[in-house]
This record gives C-alpha cells, sequence and structure tokens, in this order.
C-alpha cells in the first residue's frame, strides 16, 4: 500500500528502518527486500524484508518503538484481522531466547511456517538458533522450502 509523501511498499521499508535507527534500533544487516503474496484475503503483494538489530531495548520497549514506527506511517490496529496495511513489524527472535507477555511472543508463533519471514531471516543471520527447536534459520528455512514427493 502506498504511504503518501512516502512511496511504495519498498520505500516504506527502507523508512521504517531509518525510522528505527533513529529511536535508537540500529540495523546491522539488512536483508534484500522480497514480494510475496498475502496471507489472508488482502489482494495486494506486500514487500518483506528482515533487519538484524542491535537495541539496549527489553522486547516489550521493542514492542513500543515498533508501535510508535508502524503508527507513523498510518498503520491502524483496530478493525478487520489480516487487512491491507500500511506497515506490519514483527519482532520474529530476540538475543534472550524466549519473551511471552499479553502483547508479545518470542520468538514468533508461525516464523516457522513462513517462507515470506525465514527467507528473509536466513539472509541476516542464518546460523540464530530458533530456542524451542533448536534448529538455526538456515535449517528451518531448508525444511521449509525442501522439495517433497507428490502423495501417493
Amino acid at each position: 500500500m502506498r504511504v503518501p509523501g512516502v512511496g511504495p511498499p519498498r520505500a516504506v521499508l527502507q523508512a521504517a528502518t531509518k525510522a528505527l535507527a533513529e529511536r535508537g534500533v540500529e540495523p546491522l544487516r539488512c536483508s534484500p527486500i522480497l514480494d510475496s503474496a498475502p496471507v489472508g484475503p488482502a489482494l495486494r503483494r506486500y514487500a518483506n524484508a528482515a533487519i538484524l538489530v542491535e537495541t539496549g531495548h527489553d522486547p516489550a520497549a521493542m514492542l513500543a518503538r515498533v508501535a510508535e514506527v508502524e503508527a507513523g506511517f498510518a498503520r491502524r490496529r483496530s478493525g478487520q484481522r489480516w487487512r491491507a496495511r500500511t506497515l506490519d513489524i514483527d519482532i520474529i527472535l530476540w538475543s534472550g531466547g524466549v519473551w511471552h507477555s499479553a502483547d508479545l511472543t518470542i520468538p514468533h508463533p508461525r516464523f516457522r511456517e513462513r517462507r515470506f519471514v525465514l527467507g528473509p531471516a536466513r539472509r541476516v543471520a542464518p546460523d540464530w538458533v530458533d530456542p524451542p527447536t533448536g534448529a538455526s534459520l538456515r535449517q528451518l528455512d531448508a525444511r521449509l522450502t525442501r522439495p517433497r514427493a507428490l502423495p501417493r
């Protein structure tokens, strides 16, 4: 979705990365941006990327920074689930391992099932280990994308 004054989804991702840096969330590595089909009923394509960041914020404070950035790009959190949105930033993994609160679960509960998450994440941190499974992002991505035999 185009954001007035910013541009198409790829430009929004680049501007959001800068906005996070302005809030003390320094990007260390950024994956290439890739286009993907929507999850749910949205009809538009999305732009996705992963950013490995360094910050002194704990996950709750990081979530507050993310919400500030999303709001700055006209992200609305009310209304229909899965609807088109201008920006959606998820915290997928955290160096502290596992985090759970009413507002946030790390690792992200569905990241292992989503190619549009694992592909970019593998590009910035291939050896990062998913605490519950013990598998690296490289291994999780390979499991998700490996060719499978057709059912008989």
